[in-house]
């Protein structure tokens, strides 16, 4: 049997980390819609072609050419029993063509797992995250042991003092996304993950598929409700 499960879920409600769980428990890998526009940079073929033109000219991708996009994604030997949807469908015109489309192969979105998070936890939560060579991942509000983190002003101080962070057994320097950085930029994500997402739940609402799970848990307890979710389908 076929698995599709979509992931929702806003900025540090732990959807990457659960997506891997996911592809392991039951070997479906994840498809993310920005893995796949930045693997067409690399492809020679027509729709490569296509978007890479697209991007260029500073356009955002359009519905059409991002339901192709999946579309091919879909069509390859690793995602024949399923697969796990982040970041795609942004809007009711490609959830519907998603449907469509595996209606087509005989299949079906078995369930959008929508982790929820409280916004004013999840600004924290990118905010104040930095991570390892390793993979390790810490954060400046809720995993701080074993890191010495430091706020280090601008030079002329005119600009908001910037989070450094270190082991302290070691003094690696650890890794900040340049997007986590800017508070007006994780703003801006919550914004459009409201705006984008929430007329989607409704239309999956409505088709009875949408599982809630509590982000806001250990790493284990969020797994159990998704693992749950997924088995009583």
């Amino acid at each position: 049997m076929s698995l599709y499960v979509i992931l929702m879920g806003v900025q540090g409600a732990g959807k990457g980390l659960q997506a891997k769980l996911i592809e392991e428990r039951y070997g479906i890998p994840q498809v993310s819609t920005g893995d796949l526009f930045r693997a067409m940079r690399a492809r020679k073929d027509a729709l490569a072609r296509k978007v890479q033109a697209i991007m260029v000219s500073g356009q955002l991708v359009d519905d059409d050419t991002t339901n192709a996009i999946v579309a091919d994604r879909l069509a390859q030997a690793d995602a024949q029993n399923g697969v796990i949807l982040d970041g795609y469908p942004r809007n009711r015109i490609q959830a519907a063509f998603l449907e469509r489309h595996l209606q087509a192969k005989g299949a079906r979105v078995n369930a959008v797992l929508l982790l929820e998070l409280d916004l004013y936890v999840a600004f924290k939560r990118a905010f104040g995250r930095v991570s390892a060579d390793d993979g390790a991942s810490y954060n400046y509000y809720y995993n701080a042991d074993g890191v010495d983190f430091s706020w280090t002003p601008a030079d002329d101080s005119s600009y908001p003092p910037r989070l450094d962070a270190s082991l302290s057994d070691g003094g690696e320097v650890l890794k900040r996304r340049p997007d986590d950085a800017s508070a007006d930029a994780i703003i801006k994500r919550i914004d459009t993950f409201l705006e984008t997402t929430q007329p989607l739940i409704s239309y999956f609402q409505a088709k009875g598929i949408v599982r809630k799970i509590n982000a806001d848990q250990s790493i284990e307890a969020v797994w159990a409700e998704i693992e749950r979710a997924l088995e009583t389908d």
